[in-house]
C-alpha cells in the first residue's frame, strides 16, 4: 500500500481545519485513519483529494471534509455508542471508532459490509463492528445511541433512527432529492419533541431500505 502519511496530515490541515472545523478529537481521528485503505486500490493515490470517490456496488467513499463535519456536528464524543447507517467500505464507521467507544455501523450491500468488517478486522479497529442489514430500522438491541449518522440519503428521516436516539443525542443525515439534498441535524429533546437544524446542501447516494 501507498504510504500518505503526509497527503493525510495536508489534508486534515488543508481541508478541515482551514475550513473551520476545530474539534481537536475529530482533527485527530481523521489524521489517523488511512482513507488509502478504504478505497480500490487503482483510486489510492487520489485518498486524500477533496472529493467523493467510487467504491464498489455503485456506492461512494464521501469527501473527507463531509465525513468530518458531520461526525462534528452530531458531537461524537470519547465514551460514545454511535450508529452509523450506510457504512460503505467502513471509512466514517473507523474515524468514529478512534473518537467513540463503541461504533455499530449498518451497510445494504452484504459484500460491502463483509468487506468492511474485515478490514476493520485487519486494521485494529475492534471497537467497530458492521453488519449488513436494513439501515433504516436501525440497530434495536443496541440501542439508544448518543449519537446517530446516516451516510446515505431520504425523502425523511427514518422514525426507528428518531427512536433510537437518547434524550439530548444527535441524528444527522441527508434529506431530500437527488439534485436538492441538505444535511439536516436533529437533537432529541424528550420523549416524543425532536429540534431540526439545516446545515447546507450535500450530495449523498439514496438510502435503499426495503420500500425502496
Amino acid at each position: 500500500m501507498l504510504s500518505l502519511d503526509k497527503d493525510r496530515l495536508l489534508m486534515v490541515e488543508r481541508q478541515l481545519a482551514r475550513r473551520g472545523l476545530d474539534n481537536a478529537d475529530v482533527l485527530a481521528a481523521m489524521g489517523e485513519v488511512p482513507r488509502e485503505a478504504f478505497v480500490p486500490e487503482a483510486l489510492q493515490q487520489h485518498a486524500y483529494k477533496d472529493t467523493p470517490l467510487p467504491i464498489p456496488a455503485g456506492q461512494t467513499i464521501s469527501q473527507p471534509y463531509v465525513v468530518a463535519l458531520m461526525i462534528d456536528a452530531a458531537d461524537v464524543a470519547p465514551g460514545d455508542r454511535v450508529l452509523e447507517v450506510g457504512a460503505g467500505s467502513g471509512y466514517a464507521a473507523a474515524v468514529l471508532g478512534r473518537i467513540a467507544a463503541r461504533v455499530y455501523a449498518i451497510e445494504r450491500h452484504p459484500e460491502l459490509a463483509m468487506e468492511a468488517a474485515e478490514r476493520m478486522r485487519r486494521l485494529g479497529y475492534d471497537n467497530v463492528e458492521i453488519r449488513a442489514g436494513d439501515g433504516a430500522h436501525g440497530w434495536v438491541e443496541a440501542a439508544p445511541f448518543d449519537a446517530i449518522l446516516v451516510s446515505a440519503s431520504g425523502q425523511a428521516i427514518p422514525q426507528p433512527l428518531k427512536e433510537q436516539l437518547a434524550i439530548g443525542a444527535i441524528l444527522v443525515m441527508p434529506v431530500g432529492p437527488m439534485h436538492n439534498q441538505r444535511l439536516v441535524k436533529v437533537r432529541r429533546t424528550g420523549a416524543n419533541s425532536y429540534k431540526q437544524d439545516d446545515l447546507g446542501a450535500v450530495s449523498f447516494v439514496p438510502l435503499i431500505t426495503g420500500e425502496s
